[in-house]
């Protein structure tokens, strides 16, 4: 069977990021030629494979930027976004919708004046209302308002699902929607004032935070993909399914935050007790997806397990202290 990606010119915005690394692995991998954008040029999560790819120092808010980032490529993976946690995202609701607004627009304004031959719009499970469906299907993405503590970036990834739509519709561009659930693994950003629930436990833990103070009731559920299998569902929905019709990436392993808490404790060795503080916000009471379209349409199928993909986290972030 031909080989799509061997040889392709593939862009990976925000390649540099914690899950940009992973694709860019994976697109190695199958013998892309990968380049990145980063606006940082903080090159240390791809440091690994940093000889292996073309670098591209821009800022995307900037449409002449993205129009020179992106000459020359066939196909761009959108993952440039700014993303923070929940408490970041509760108090910046505007900043967190005009930005990645205006990242998503000039993206793909720039692959549209550059011939393009497919574009990824990576969306988000933010995107879907509290009281969705669990297992959530991709129908419920655009039905009331996105979660609350989500509320500005949740309605930035569907105003960036509408561009790719329009796009498609009138200028014949080949996009499609990714709608990634939480990720985590290596390399994930252990900053507190940034930091998801996974890598925020996990610093804490290996601080000795004893109780160890877990926003909420602890019930609140979720479903955490490990970093391969989210970068895999990026680039097999490109590939498979370029079409701007949106498919939930996910696993249909789901946890609550008190399980996933005990599990880290656990796997770290550590003797943490664990108290939950009811006056933080729970965020959405349960998060899943319904992943049967996935199936469906890529044939893809979460591969690593919660706990395999927590003792691989921890030993990395062991390595580091």
């Amino acid at each position: 069977m031909k080989n799509f990606w061997k040889g392709k010119k593939v862009l990976v915005t925000g390649g540099a990021g914690f899950i940009g690394s992973w694709v860019c692995g994976d697109l190695l991998g199958r013998g892309a030629v990968v380049s990145i954008t980063t606006s940082s040029g903080n090159l240390e999560k791809v440091a690994e494979v940093k000889n292996q790819l073309r670098i591209v120092r821009c800022d995307l808010l900037d449409l002449d930027a993205a129009k020179k980032a992106l000459r020359g490529q066939e196909v761009v993976l959108n993952l440039a976004s700014k993303v923070a946690g929940i408490q970041f995202n509760i108090k910046h609701p505007a900043l967190m919708y005009t930005q990645n607004v205006q990242i998503a627009k000039n993206v793909i304004e720039a692959a549209r004046l550059n011939n393009v031959e497919r574009f990824l719009v990576v969306s988000s499970a933010c995107v879907y209302p509290r009281n969705s469906k669990v297992p959530t299907p991709e129908s419920e993405g655009f039905r009331d308002d996105p979660e609350p503590t989500n509320l500005g970036y949740g309605w930035a990834k569907r105003t960036a699902e509408l561009l790719g739509r329009f796009y498609a519709s009138e200028y014949g561009m080949k996009v499609g929607i990714a709608r990634p659930y939480n990720a985590y693994g290596p390399r994930d950003d252990f900053d507190p004032e940034t930091s998801h629930v996974i890598p925020g436990i996990i610093k804490r833990v290996f601080e000795g935070e004893d109780p160890l103070v877990v926003w909420g009731s602890g019930k609140q559920t979720r479903s955490f993909l490990y970093a391969s299998d989210f970068a895999r569902g990026l680039v097999e929905t490109i590939e498979k399914y370029p079409e701007p019709d949106p498919v939930n990436i996910g696993t249909t392993e789901e946890v609550s935050i008190g399980e996933l808490a005990k599990m880290i404790v656990e796997i770290s060795g550590k003797k943490s007790k664990i108290k939950f503080d009811k006056n933080k916000p729970d965020g959405q009471p349960r998060r899943n997806c319904d992943t049967s379209y996935a199936r469906k349409k890529l044939g893809f199928k979460a591969e690593v397990k919660l706990r395999e993909g927590l003792e691989r986290t921890i030993e990395w972030y062991r390595q580091l202290l």
